[in-house]
């Protein structure tokens, strides 16, 4: 990968009221208001650099890793000038996508999925801000 910086890590909890505090004593920091994504099935928030993804149902992608491994680390973001061209650069690379194309996420920015079968079993985030 080029020189990307880190644009957050996020955890999957089952409950954004039972953490959130927590973070927020921790860092003296304020979490941002919850945002609601239906088309990702989760609800979120940041404090800080970190990123609470809560499932909005168990049948959802989050709900499923919650069931599977419990909460925890869900992935890596990776801050991108052009995620359209550095997509095109990591398929090429044989790195296998999950997103093809970019689709918007948390704060209206775009992202994109790398498969953890391509990054040492960590899901990677790509994010154009």
């Amino acid at each position: 990968m080029n020189d990307f910086p880190i644009d957050h890590v996020a955890i999957a909890v089952p409950s954004l009221d039972d953490i959130v505090p927590v973070y927020e004593r921790l860092s003296g920091g304020e979490g941002s208001p919850v945002e609601e994504l239906p088309s990702q099935g989760v609800n979120v928030t940041f404090v800080g650099a970190l990123e609470f993804l809560e499932p909005r149902g168990a049948d959802t992608t989050v709900g499923r890793f919650l069931q599977r491994r419990g909460p925890g680390l869900h992935h890596i973001a990776y801050r991108v000038e052009d995620i359209g061209s550095e997509l095109e650069r990591l398929k090429a690379q044989g790195f296998p996508l999950i997103d093809e194309k970019p689709r918007r996420g948390a704060g209206g920015h775009l992202v994109a999925f790398l498969h953890p079968s391509g990054t040492g079993g960590v899901l990677v985030e790509l994010v154009q801000r």
